[in-house]
Order: C-alpha cells, then sequence, then structure tokens
C-alpha cells in the first residue's frame, strides 16, 4: 500500500478498542478520586492532631498546678496546718522509696512539762551579789493565778539568802539574783499545791498537797500553801517560815543533807524537816544563830 493511504479502518476504533479506552478512563478517575480522598485525610489528620496535643498538655499543665480549692473546707476557709508546722501527707509531693521519713518536730519548752503543769512567770528582778564565796546565780519563778507577785518574791527571798543568819554566814557561799533570760545555776519556783506534787513526784498520802522540795533539776519548788500559811508544826509567822522553806532547799542545791533534832528544847536544825515533827526541838529558820553558831543535828541517812 502506497505511503500516506489508509485501508479505512485506522480513523475508526474497533469496539474492543473503545471498551479499553473507557477501562482506562475509569481506572484514571478511580486513582484521581482515591488520591483526593488521601489528600484530605491528610489534610484532617494534620488539622486535628496537632489540637489533641495541646488538649494533652493542657491538662497535663492543670495537673501540674495546685488545686486552688485544695486545702479548704467546705465553706471555703482555709484548713489549718497540722501541728508541727507540717502538711498533711495528702498535701505533700510524693517522695521516692529512698528518701528518708521527716523527723518529728523539736518540742517546745512547754510542750516539754508535765501533764496539767501550771504557766509560770518569771521576776524581772535583779540584784547584787551576797556572800564571799563565788555567787549561785538563781531567779524566781511564780506560777500563774497564784496571786504572788514575782518582783515581791523575788526581794523576799534576796533577803532571806542574805540574812546574816542565813548561808551566806559561811564564807564558801554567796549568791546573786539575775533577771530573766540570764543564765542561771538554781531557779526558785512558788507553785500550786496541785503543780508542786507533780513537779516534786509527791506519792506519799500525807504529803500530797503539802510539801517542798529541791530537783535533780537544781530547782527549788516552794509550796504556795506553805507559802502562804507557813505549818502547823511550826512556830512562827508564814513570813519566818518561808526563811525555813527557803533555808532548807537551798541547803540541799548546796549539798546538805538532812539532820535531825540535837535534843529536846533546843533550836531544831534548819536542815530538819520540821514539817514532819520537832521531836522536842524548838521550831528553828536559820542555819545559823545570832552568834554566828551552826544550828547542826543529828545526819540523817
Amino acid at each position: 500500500m502506497p505511503v500516506g493511504h489508509s485501508n479505512g479502518r485506522s480513523r475508526r476504533s474497533s469496539p474492543r478498542a473503545q471498551r479499553r479506552a473507557e477501562r482506562r478512563k475509569r481506572l484514571r478517575r478511580t486513582i484521581l478520586l482515591g488520591s483526593a480522598a488521601v489528600v484530605v485525610l491528610s489534610a484532617t489528620a494534620y488539622t486535628l492532631l496537632p489540637e489533641d496535643d495541646d488538649a494533652k498538655a493542657t491538662a497535663g499543665r492543670a495537673a501540674a498546678q495546685p488545686d486552688p480549692t485544695a486545702g479548704e473546707t467546705a465553706d471555703g476557709s482555709a484548713n489549718p496546718v497540722p501541728q508541727g508546722g507540717q502538711q498533711s501527707p495528702s498535701a505533700q509531693p510524693s517522695s521516692s522509696p529512698a528518701a528518708s521519713p521527716a523527723s518529728s518536730p523539736t518540742p517546745s519548752p512547754a510542750a516539754s512539762k508535765p501533764a496539767e503543769q501550771g504557766a509560770f512567770k518569771t521576776s524581772a528582778a535583779a540584784g547584787n551579789a551576797q556572800g564571799k564565796g563565788p555567787a549561785r546565780r538563781w531567779r524566781i519563778e511564780v506560777e500563774e493565778g497564784s496571786g504572788v507577785d514575782p518582783e515581791s518574791a523575788a526581794r523576799s527571798v534576796e533577803a532571806i539568802l542574805g540574812d546574816p543568819r542565813g548561808w551566806t554566814k559561811d564564807p564558801k557561799y554567796g549568791f546573786q539574783l539575775v533577771a530573766a533570760g540570764q543564765p542561771v545555776d538554781f531557779t526558785i519556783k512558788i507553785a500550786t499545791p496541785k503543780t508542786t506534787d507533780l513537779l516534786c513526784d509527791v506519792v506519799t498520802p500525807e504529803l500530797i498537797g503539802e510539801t517542798n522540795c529541791s530537783t535533780t533539776g537544781h530547782t527549788v519548788v516552794v509550796n504556795l500553801k506553805r507559802w502562804q500559811e507557813g505549818s502547823p508544826q511550826f512556830a512562827g509567822t508564814p513570813e519566818e517560815y518561808r526563811a525555813l522553806i527557803i533555808n532548807h532547799e537551798v541547803g540541799h542545791e548546796l549539798g546538805r543533807g538532812h539532820e535531825s533534832c540535837p535534843g529536846p528544847g533546843k533550836p531544831a536544825p534548819a536542815m530538819m524537816q520540821q514539817i514532819k515533827g520537832l521531836l522536842g526541838c524548838k521550831s528553828n529558820a536559820w542555819p545559823y544563830d545570832t552568834n554566828g553558831t551552826y544550828l547542826s543535828g543529828p545526819s540523817v541517812l
């Protein structure tokens, strides 16, 4: 066949060829639709995923921040911090297993006093050294509500310790009243009978509410009842019996032990427990007489 001529069939496709062409068109449309769907899904995912991450981040930040209502009661008032200045375990961040447990708070001086012991007020009075020996510093504390003025009581005791019939008659001894906040060698407390029994560990029935004492903690405890009323065993005024209380209990602070009656009609030693009876001796409040003689008696072991 000459070049440039055809047999006429090329101008018109066969039915078979048309079917093939139609399938190719449908395939292309399917591919295009699938691609479009992938693009739409990708865009949707791209749009949604950042918002989800932000929501999670916001929730995380909210969880990390303290709840403004935490530590409040139902009416919106703040819960008190537990005792010791520590928050309750529910308000504290959790600790690792290796963390050591928190130590107990140190007790305050008020927390260390015996149960039901009263509060004491310290005298602000101060004085000069008395006697020739090294001055033992002391102060006075009065239980609140006792009705005793701390300043007047301090001056009264100072006069007793400085009396020429007192312990300063011995050149080995000396005393000095110091004010609150100063270091001391011993303390004199005037306490109600109930508090005295607690401080003195009184258990003997006949002595409950009645006696005074000197403790191992360098504390002289004066029973308010005895300070105000004296003793039925003592033939003298309450003021004179106060001298016996101070001289006897401070004598223990100086290392003196108990003594007994040296004989009928003789002065009872200041270191005798005269509240338990005089055993024939006469009432006496002072370690020395006016001549400077020590009024002694047999030692009580």
